[in-house]
């Protein structure tokens, strides 16, 4: 019995949601084989990184390459196009026919399925983050054999937009939870003026970047009484050009201007591991942002946020911006000033309340970690079995 997790992407930011399962899969005591796949150096570093001594012991490391052929045809197409993560599927069946067992974080993998014929391979997917864009439920969920997610409204919608069963779905937590120290924050704090965390996402036709990112930088440089970090997703300036395929768009990050980057309040981080593992999350006095998923992992601490509408979206009864019910929301750049003093004035009064209720039915939490959770459920789906009594030690102590 073979279990495989894959971790195939350009950037980091996938491997903390399903890493964590597979580390308590092996701590668990499970009988079968557990694997650990990687695609590029950069991944490769933070699986061994979050897996520490269990990879090589009772985890399986094994890196995944291309063929000379995919090499080159990747090196041309890559600085627009994920190329290199789509050839890596075809060029190492051998491995995933090998497997009895398939956990992953994104969707791409389901051309194994349908383009490869792997019909027998069983696809679990972890999903990353609690967010409400549209196309985290999509009808490409309803392909994986079952799918793991973090709370009752990720259920709901799966069900009812996606078309997947609900014997097909279990609720298990957020494993990212159990990957973090929130006693650890590595911003340089330079004063006692408010943090402001501005995480805009990649995707062209949402993000508050491609219109309106400069400008907000802007009032910051010209607000020293705020402190701003600026971390968007960690893929929006991963390439040259910034392409969706939901809804299809291409357009340009740009660069980042070096007035930004020498100004004293302004700490910029455009895709280093803080961006991923909450650092800037759990720190920051207030969210400034558009449609991210991160949103609610900001939300394990309600704070103030304010959001941008940059795209004019009559989004108040639209499931895709639920996360807008945690604070005031402006049209432009030109309403920062009022628009932040009035996400700290009214927060406690008006927003608190709705985001702990916001961030219950995102994560479906108890006292046992999420990721041991999900190892009990994926080894009865592997049909396997854990040996390690139900009161299970802290995943990482």
């Amino acid at each position: 019995m073979r279990v495989g997790f894959l971790f195939n992407h350009d950037q980091i930011h996938q491997v903390a949601h399903s890493l964590p399962i597979a580390l308590a899969l092996a701590r668990g005591g499970f009988d079968g084989e557990i694997l650990v796949a990687t695609t590029n150096e950069r991944i490769r570093r933070e699986v061994l990184r979050l897996g520490g001594d269990e990879i090589g012991r009772r985890i399986t490391h094994v890196d995944l390459g291309l063929r000379t052929h995919s090499q080159i045809l990747s090196g041309v197409l890559e600085s627009l196009v994920p190329s290199r993560k789509l050839l890596v599927y075809g060029d190492n069946l051998d491995f995933f026919r090998s497997l009895d067992v398939l956990v992953v974080a994104e969707k791409t993998s389901l051309v194994l399925k349908s383009l490869y014929g792997l019909k027998n391979l069983k696809i679990i997917h972890t999903r990353h983050g609690a967010g409400d864009r549209a196309i985290g439920f999509d009808k490409a969920s309803a392909g994986f054999d079952h799918v793991f997610c973090s709370g009752p409204k990720i259920k709901k919608r799966l069900i009812a937009e996606a078309g997947v069963p609900a014997e097909k779905i279990s609720m298990v937590g957020y494993p990212k939870f159990d990957t973090v120290d929130p006693s650890v924050t590595i911003f340089p704090v330079r004063s006692r003026a408010p943090v402001v965390l501005y995480n805009p996402h990649c995707s062209t036709h949402l993000s508050s970047w491609f219109k309106h990112g400069r400008q907000v930088l802007d009032f910051f440089l010209d607000n020293p009484d705020y402190q701003l970090i600026f971390a968007p997703h960690v893929m929006l300036f991963e390439r040259k050009f910034a392409l969706t395929i939901d809804k299809l768009r291409i357009d340009r990050p740009g660069h980042i201007e070096e007035r930004y980057l020498r100004a004293p309040n302004i700490h910029i981080d455009l895709g280093s591991r803080a961006s991923t593992d909450m650092s800037y999350t759990l720190m920051a006095d207030l969210y400034l942002g558009d449609v991210s998923s991160q949103i609610y992992e900001f939300l394990w601490r309600p704070r103030p946020c304010l959001f941008l509408n940059s795209h004019g979206v009559d989004w108040r009864s639209d499931a895709n911006y639920a996360h807008w019910q945690a604070g005031p929301v402006i049209g432009s750049p030109a309403e920062l000033a009022q628009g932040l003093r009035h996400a700290m004035d009214s927060h406690e009064g008006q927003y608190r309340a709705t985001q702990s209720a916001m961030f219950a039915r995102s994560f479906d939490l108890t006292d046992r970690p999420s990721s041991e959770r999900a190892a009990e459920i994926l080894a009865s789906l592997a049909g396997g079995t854990l040996h390690t009594p139900q009161s299970w030690f802290s995943l990482w102590a």
